[in-house]
């Protein structure tokens, strides 16, 4: 820029409004593939390919390779990335102007939960934790995922002027679609605990249990048992979420088209636990179902986070603000 140029007002914010989407986006990309990589891990047994030491592998920068040493090491690097990345995206979520504020509280949500994740992984492999403690590490990497998906979807959404959010629905809806995403919480960690604890198998058969409808409850079998009768609670509520989701589809269509798309994720995750046992946990059943798991659960809070009101009131309406993007019919209680 020349000396004596005036510099163009807002130049700046035009770039991070630019960048803001597309990074959001790249970085939930990001952390559901660096959720996946630890899957791998944990599948592979490669927790310990860097030996009792983190962040350096094998006391190294850059070790020599064995296969669980690759393993483990790859899934290091890339979140190594992946963290500059949610840095950059929680630095431009902070000073974009025009946003709702929640996408802040998100941002810095994506930000905790990476460095939890993080943590409980470190902590793991200096100190090896029980499976009731190491189930928690996978639940952050779906709270990590979450955020960031949701820090994508608000940035999108409120760029496109909020034509969906602001269509509220009833305080109803909103209560089941979150309670959804808690009683989600608590299936994975069944889950994540019936991993950890390599006990998947003490139910042989699906969707009998050894055989039968209700098994002997001692022991693993009982645990295993909690989880599938668990997940069927899990299909249910989806289900429900679905039929009320499809009476506000006029008004609602991201709702309801949402809503299926989380049953299908949930019948095909139920499909692929039975291709776990029938597999005896093999590695590519085990990544698709926690792959699915994770897509599931990120669906939901997606809904979840559509079924609020809009963030901020809407403009006055002017011959420049057309009245129906902003504001929609009153919508049937669902």
């Amino acid at each position: 820029m020349t000396q004596g140029t005036p510099r163009r007002p807002g130049l700046a914010a035009s770039a991070v409004e630019v960048a803001l989407v597309p990074l959001a986006r790249l970085t939930a990309a990001g952390m559901f593939v660096v959720l996946v990589m630890g899957a791998t891990v944990t599948n592979t047994g490669s927790a310990e390919g860097c030996g009792r030491s983190w962040p350096l592998c094998h006391g190294q920068l850059i070790p020599s390779f064995a296969v669980a040493t690759l393993i483990e090491f790859s899934h290091r690097a890339v979140t190594g990335v992946e963290t500059v990345l949610v840095l950059a995206l929680a630095a431009l979520a902070w000073i974009a102007r025009g946003h709702p504020r929640r996408m802040r509280v998100l941002a810095l949500l994506m930000v905790g939960t990476l460095f939890l994740q993080a943590g409980m992984g470190a902590w793991a492999v200096l100190s090896p934790q029980s499976p009731l403690v190491i189930a928690l590490h996978f639940g952050i990497s779906l709270g990590a995922f979450a955020s960031a998906l949701l820090v994508a979807a608000s940035a999108g959404e409120s760029q496109a002027g909020f034509p969906r959010w602001s269509r509220a629905v009833s305080p109803g809806y909103a209560r089941l679609a979150w309670g959804t995403v808690l009683y989600l919480l608590v299936v994975v960690y069944l889950g994540a605990y019936v991993r950890h604890a390599g006990i998947e198998l003490a139910c042989r058969g699906w969707p009998l249990c050894n055989g039968q409808v209700i098994p002997s409850l001692a022991g693993a079998v009982g645990v295993v048992f909690a989880h599938r009768v668990a997940a069927l609670g899990a299909v249910a509520l989806l289900i429900g979420l679905a039929v009320r989701s499809w009476h506000l589809r006029a008004v609602r269509p991201d709702l309801a088209g949402a809503s299926l798309l989380a049953v299908l994720l949930v019948l095909a995750q139920a499909l692929s636990g039975a291709y776990v046992v029938a597999t005896s946990v093999g590695l590519w059943s085990a990544l698709l179902h926690a792959a699915l798991t994770a897509l599931l659960f990120g669906t939901v809070c997606v809904i979840g986070l559509a079924s609020l009101p809009a963030p901020h009131p809407a403009p006055a309406a002017g011959p420049t603000a057309p009245p129906d993007r902003w504001r929609s019919p009153p919508v049937p209680a669902g």
